[in-house]
């Protein structure tokens, strides 16, 4: 059994285009749903997905999810990766029909496996090019992070304003800082 999954970002888009495109595809059931890209995780079939979840759902084992785009179904390539992973171990094909991507053949899961293979790359290569700009800036002597709010002496003064018996919300305030900042910085056992 083929189903079909559709999905638009905002509720003025129109899924005509895509439902007539999995109609001819052969799709029996099609699944749509109005849900912004940017509101779940790619990377698992949560809950935050009803009609994708709806759609798996109606999937017997053999059964092909189909899609008309593979951005209909994910935004990230790890995502799209983890999902037809997914939708694989519990016995599914995934289609999609822009990119012609079917893992039902050879040649589909090939290309779909590639696709992953590239992916990692992408990621892998990511993470050592943060890796190395990161030392190279710890060689020129910058270190990462925020700023630190509280200074020495913003420290010194805090402890002197707090032993003169200034509430610690008049303290945090003449300091310009939060009272949990202050807290953080100076423990009860770090007042007196």
């Amino acid at each position: 059994m083929q189903i079909g999954y559709a999905r638009v970002s905002t509720q003025d888009q129109n899924l005509d285009l895509q439902r007539l495109a999995l109609q001819q595809a052969g799709c029996e059931l099609i699944i749509e749903e109005k849900l912004s890209g940017s509101r779940f995780n790619a990377d698992r079939l949560n809950a935050a997905r009803p009609g994708l979840q709806e759609a798996i759902a109606h999937l017997q084992p053999g059964g092909t999810l189909t899609v008309w785009k593979l951005d209909r179904l994910g935004r990230g390539v790890k995502g799209l990766i983890t999902l037809v992973g997914d939708l694989e171990a519990q016995g599914f094909q995934f289609r999609s029909l822009t990119e012609s991507i079917d893992t039902s053949s050879p040649a589909g899961r090939l290309f779909f496996h590639i696709l992953a293979a590239m992916g990692q790359l992408e990621q892998e290569t990511t993470i050592q090019r943060t890796r190395a700009g990161l030392e190279a800036a710890r060689l020129r002597g910058r270190i990462g992070g925020r700023r630190r709010v509280m200074t020495d002496g913003k420290i010194e003064s805090a402890q002197q304003l707090l032993a003169s018996g200034m509430p610690p919300k008049e303290v945090a305030r003449n300091l310009g800082i939060s009272i949990p900042t202050l807290y953080r910085w100076l423990p009860a056992s770090r007042r007196n």
